[in-house]
């Protein structure tokens, strides 16, 4: 029986999963989507509302929480000024995961985990694709 033992083990010992979900939530943060297996988003998206939570708290012990899983000072900052203002009147749920494909060497399921006020995709011009100007228009009704 597996009592008090939560979270997936992705086939890696402690140190390797550890190192790999500090790893995945900082390029998640920098770069506010990334493409990976099912099984690792999942877990990675409790501890990115985690780390965003602490950007919301502001104050230099969050801070200093958040320097102790991320360790890299541009995310830290990115992750303090600029993402956690933009969930600053949301409650939680600050990712999305989107299947995306089948990955061609073992056909496992790819997704790609994104946080939710990313900025979407624009055209040449740079103004929104067609979708996300219709996404736009029914939230300003």
């Amino acid at each position: 029986m597996r009592h008090g033992k939560k979270g997936r083990q992705l086939s890696r010992k402690s140190k390797h999963r550890w190192a790999l979900f500090r790893s995945l939530v900082t390029s998640l943060l920098d770069r506010e989507r990334i493409e990976t297996t099912e099984p690792k988003a999942k877990e990675v998206r409790g501890f990115t509302d985690r780390m965003i939570t602490l950007g919301k708290q502001g104050d230099l012990h969050a801070r200093r929480r958040a320097l102790s899983f991320i360790r890299n000072k541009a995310v830290v900052s990115k992750l303090f000024d600029d993402v956690a203002g933009r969930f600053r009147d949301r409650q939680g749920g600050y990712t999305r995961i989107i299947h995306t494909r089948h990955r061609v060497g073992d056909a496992a399921d790819m997704v790609a985990i994104e946080l939710v006020s990313r900025q979407g995709p624009k055209d040449a011009k740079g103004a929104p694709h067609k979708q996300e100007q219709k996404t736009e228009k029914a939230a300003a009704k």
